[in-house]
């Protein structure tokens, strides 16, 4: 089945304008999260957080609304937000924890929430996992190396970065910048090549920019918790949303993009395998 096992797929915004004026696309992570939090669906949530070093992201506990807002936009690097689980259930004392993930960490909870030996009392807190469809990640200094060298801009001065339309842009407060995504090649993280999940089947609710036009995002309500909690969010009017079928370019460039990372993905998986090397597929 195309993207997964879902209940319902819509074009979705946050309708806070102050969570609009900071989220990447749609604002959907940062609104969720924040209406889970004032609803007491949980009580904290561990997001990417930023640093004083820039483009640095690390795992954050949040336990307020602005702490939640002040970690949104997406950043193209690793945050291994699943290192803060168990200091936001043993040292913070959340019971109920909510976290946002890409496809590769979302599968990653979802196996420490089935074999939970190693983190008994741990993995399940989790009461929403936010998945963002991802097609690559990349290694910090890889983003620097062509931002600086291929985009001949300041890494430093780089406040938003996103990727759309077939490139790769960065935002200064300067200008706007795209680079060719055929030129980021090389640069991503080894694990990506081998990654088949690109909208994060295994999350609640999973939400990316494909498909949907700017300033929304596509959203997958993929479990009952995380149904129950998006429709209220809906029905609260923090998250306003619009039919697929109403919207351009549509599910069909999604389904593209999709197909296009599992045949890579597969491919890569025998040519590893070929090799006589270990593939997880």
């Amino acid at each position: 089945m195309a993207f997964g096992t879902y209940k319902e797929v819509v074009s979705a915004r946050a309708t806070d304008k102050a969570i609009q004026k900071v989220a990447q696309d749609g604002g959907i992570v940062t609104a969720l999260l924040t209406y889970a939090l004032e609803e007491n669906i949980i009580e904290g949530a561990v997001v990417a957080g930023n640093t004083e070093d820039p483009w640095k992201p690390e795992p954050t506990i949040a336990m307020t609304a602005d702490e939640i807002i002040a970690a949104a936009g997406t950043k193209y690097t690793f945050s291994p937000n699943a290192l803060a689980f168990k200091q936001a259930v043993r040292q913070y004392g959340i019971e109920k924890l909510g976290t946002v993930g890409t496809p590769c960490q979302v599968q990653g909870i979802r196996k420490m929430q089935s074999y939970p030996f190693a983190t008994r009392f741990v993995a399940d807190k989790i009461k929403l996992l936010i998945g963002i469809f991802c097609m690559e990640n990349f290694p910090r200094a890889s983003l620097q190396t062509f931002i600086e060298g291929k985009l001949n801009s300041q890494f430093e001065l780089t406040e938003k970065m996103d990727i759309g339309k077939g490139k790769f842009w960065i935002e200064t407060n300067e200008e706007t910048k795209g680079l060719a995504l055929k030129e980021t090649h090389g640069y991503e993280q080894a694990g990506c090549n081998i990654c088949q999940d690109y909208v994060a089947e295994l999350a609640d609710v999973s939400t990316g920019s494909v498909g949907s036009p700017d300033g929304w995002s596509t959203v997958f309500s993929r479990t009952d918790a995380g149904a129950d909690i998006f429709a209220a969010a809906v029905e609260a009017g923090v998250i306003e949303t619009k039919p697929m079928d109403d919207v351009k370019p549509g599910l069909g460039l999604l389904e593209k993009l999709e197909a296009g990372k599992i045949s890579k993905g597969k491919d890569e998986c025998a040519r590893r395998a070929g090799m006589g090397l270990p593939t997880p597929w």
